[in-house]
């Protein structure tokens, strides 16, 4: 079906799924380590020796690794009927890789507003870095399906890209800044504890067309990488517990800092 045939219509970012993508002309491309990280090998993850070492939060000394393994247990093993901990797991993972300091701060569950097709909506994410407390320049979006019927995660992270080059815009126009034009937002789709990374350049043509409700002519290629593990299939149920899984993903997160760094 033509792409610009599709139905575009005001949906907030949790409504987002693959008809969306593909009508703003959006697709996936997948990029090795190397490729997309941009350096290779990875750089080895500043974190204590107890986050590489130790399998249990019970055998750490230290108390960021012990708060960070325990809140990767409760993450994993989440009932059902509760809400999920993954949320606080990225939260003490950004903060012992030193994703957070004085100029970037966290927010969890930060609504953003979206413009689409004319109309006000809501992009609303799990997990945001803000610089200044106000530039919106790394997402994360949990990935529910496994748990629960609960939407397409890779849409809805787009989705709250857009929304944040938007905000950003609206709120450098405000402070008397001139607007970007395209900006790299770095985002992470998490399956349990399993990472996925994205890298959404956002342009604004696509930010228009989308405000627009229009098909924009010029392609946007957001490219991704999965994490590559000794045991590909056990990705969900294995996430980051077992320690060589750990050592791969944490140097993953390591690497990817490099891009808010920049920012």
């Amino acid at each position: 079906m033509n792409p610009e045939l599709l139905i575009r219509s005001a949906k907030s970012g949790s409504d987002w799924g693959p008809n969306e993508l593909a009508a703003y002309n959006i697709t996936m491309e997948p990029q090795d380590a190397a490729t997309f990280f941009e350096v290779d090998p990875l750089p080895e993850p500043h974190v204590p020796a107890d986050m590489l070492d130790k399998l249990e939060a019970e055998e750490t000394t230290d108390l960021d690794s012990f708060r960070t393994l325990s809140a990767m247990d409760l993450a994993m093993s989440a009932a059902p009927s509760e809400e999920s901990a993954v949320d606080d797991f990225v939260v003490r993972v950004f903060d012992i890789l030193g994703y957070t300091n004085r100029d970037v701060v966290l927010r969890t569950r930060k609504d953003i507003e979206f413009v689409i097709c004319g109309m006000c909506m809501r992009a609303k994410t799990d997990v945001c870095l803000l610089k200044n407390r106000s530039e919106i320049i790394l997402l994360v979006q949990e990935d529910k399906r496994h748990l629960e019927d609960r939407g397409d995660a890779e849409a809805q992270l787009v989705a709250e890209a857009i929304a944040a080059f938007q905000s950003n815009n609206k709120k450098r126009f405000l402070a008397g800044i001139d607007p970007v034009l395209d900006v790299l937002i770095p985002g992470i789709v998490m399956i349990g504890t399993a990472p996925i990374f994205y890298k959404i350049r956002v342009t604004k043509e696509l930010a228009d067309a989308v405000m627009y409700g229009i098909f924009p002519q010029t392609p946007t290629i957001v490219h991704l990488h999965v994490p590559s593990l000794p045991r590909p299939y056990r990705r969900l149920s294995e996430g980051m517990k077992p320690l060589d899984n750990r050592r791969i993903t944490l140097r993953c997160y390591e690497a990817f800092k490099m891009f808010i760094i920049l920012k």
